[in-house]
């Protein structure tokens, strides 16, 4: 079970493009490589996943999973591959809490993960010394392997950071990126631009290897992901075994047709959520709002996130289907939106000075914001008007996550709401979730851990309504 770990002293260091080159060497070089991705997060995960030659990167969330969760999801991926690549978010020690509970650190040391420091160089010199001593004299039981120096910025400059991290460390330097024009993915407000829509995706990811290639010692990091000790699965509870066949199974009740989303606009979708789907009966049938006429031939429908504002002018110039999808809705269809769905549901979506019709489905415009209208974790407690049958298990709170930059122009006070909102944003900072017939319709993102289970309820409405 070889594994590592690439984390970094702060947020925008470059450890994501850093993740791109190395998955893609090390699969280029002949190894099965699972990425990973630690926290709530779709687009990083596109690009490992397109990196790693479509194998599907997986998250690794404190705050939507339980620690045995975490533990058994990562045993059970890693079992079918020859290399664990997990990348973190933020900085190395960024937590909530004082304690750190939650942090990058804290999960490389459950997953026993070496870790690969990526330290952002500019204008650094003798000084990183004391930044990478700090570090390592923090957390001393957190085994920080190596680092990677970025962002350098010439010959000199590499020269005189290796001389002194030699001299006063014991940290093996595993590369030196320079700072270069191709490592470069464009970013948008949410960060980097999706994979799914970005022009010439492959391209820019063998540009990015070629650089990480020529700059790190592969050789060393498989060594030191090799002799990563095996995480001590010993002290789990007695119900992991279940809990471990989590991405296995075979198929329960009925199937039914799920529309899914899927296009440059729409593709906000956890790889283990849609394979609950699948085990809970669903067949599902991709389309695109951008390019097909009308829906398929469905019994529910999916509108995952995505960035709608993006491409307004194609959504609103296809008519046709935006009629299909609210004829869907209109005549009692069992649909679930999520962020971008929502957005592309409502009468209008403004951003700056340019204005796009909708769907229509939902009667009140949707704007853009500069600033992030909701971003982070969100707690939600189910009302009593949630469509869905009920869960089984004995969860009262939901932690889910949202990211978005619009907001409802203005709310109708008439709308029901499945959610109340403990923490978050949500609709209007109290409720998320609008109910409209068989429409949930929400901001939150959620996923089908922690005792959730969102996909087989979702499938149960389909089929009870049929």
């Amino acid at each position: 079970m070889a594994h590592l770990y690439l984390a970094a002293t702060q947020k925008s260091s470059g450890k994501t493009t850093l993740s791109i080159g190395l998955i893609r060497e090390l699969s280029r070089l002949g190894h099965c490589v699972q990425p990973f991705k630690k926290g709530p997060d779709y687009i990083d995960p596109m690009w490992l996943a397109q990196a790693a030659g479509g194998r599907a990167c997986h998250n690794l969330d404190y705050h939507t999973m339980s620690v045995d969760e975490i533990r058994a999801d990562f045993s059970r991926l890693l079992e079918t591959s020859a290399l664990g690549v997990i990348e973190g978010n933020v900085g190395l020690f960024d937590s909530l809490s004082l304690d750190g509970a939650g942090s990058n650190a804290e999960l490389a040391k459950l997953l026993r993960a070496p870790v690969l420091l990526v330290i952002n160089t500019e204008g650094m010199g003798r000084g990183i010394v004391p930044l990478l001593l700090g570090y390592q004299a923090f957390d001393p039981d957190l085994n920080i392997a190596g680092v990677i120096l970025n962002k350098v910025g010439g010959s000199r400059h590499e020269t005189n950071l290796r001389r002194v991290i030699g001299h006063y460390s014991d940290l093996p330097v595993l590369g030196a990126v320079p700072r270069d024009a191709e490592l470069a993915i464009e970013e948008r407000h949410l960060g980097l631009i999706p994979s799914n829509e970005a022009a010439a995706v492959e391209a820019t990811v063998e540009s990015i290897r070629r650089v990480v290639a020529d700059s790190v010692d592969v050789e060393q990091i498989l060594a030191i992901a090799a002799d990563a000790p095996m995480p001590d699965w010993d002290i789990l509870r007695p119900d992991w075994p279940a809990q471990r066949e989590r991405g296995g199974g075979s198929v329960q009740g009925s199937s039914v047709r799920i529309g899914i989303a899927r296009d440059e606009v729409f593709g906000f979708y956890y790889p283990d959520d849609l394979a609950a789907l699948e085990r809970a009966g669903a067949e599902l049938v991709p389309f695109s709002p951008l390019a097909d006429a009308s829906l398929p031939s469905v019994d529910g429908l999916i509108l995952g996130g995505g960035f709608p504002e993006s491409r307004m002018r194609e959504l609103e110039a296809n008519r046709a289907m935006r009629q299909s999808i609210a004829d869907f809705i209109g005549d009692g269809g069992v649909t679930y939106a999520e962020c971008g769905g929502l957005m592309y549901l409502c009468n209008r979506l403004h951003w700056g000075s340019e204005s796009r019709q909708m769907c229509g489905v939902l009667d009140a415009d949707v704007a853009m914001h500069k600033r992030p209208q909701g971003r982070g974790y969100v707690r939600l407690r189910e009302t009593a008007s949630f469509p869905w049958p009920r869960a089984t298990s004995d969860v009262t709170e939901i932690c889910a996550h949202e990211f978005h930059h619009s907001a409802i122009v203005a709310p109708r006070a008439d709308w029901r709401y499945a959610f109340d909102v403990l923490r978050g944003t949500g609709i209007d900072g109290e409720h998320d979730g609008i109910i409209q017939q068989n429409l949930l319709a929400s901001y939150a993102h959620l996923r089908d851990v922690g005792g959730v289970n969102w996909t087989r309820r979702f499938v149960d409405r389909v089929r009870s309504v049929l």
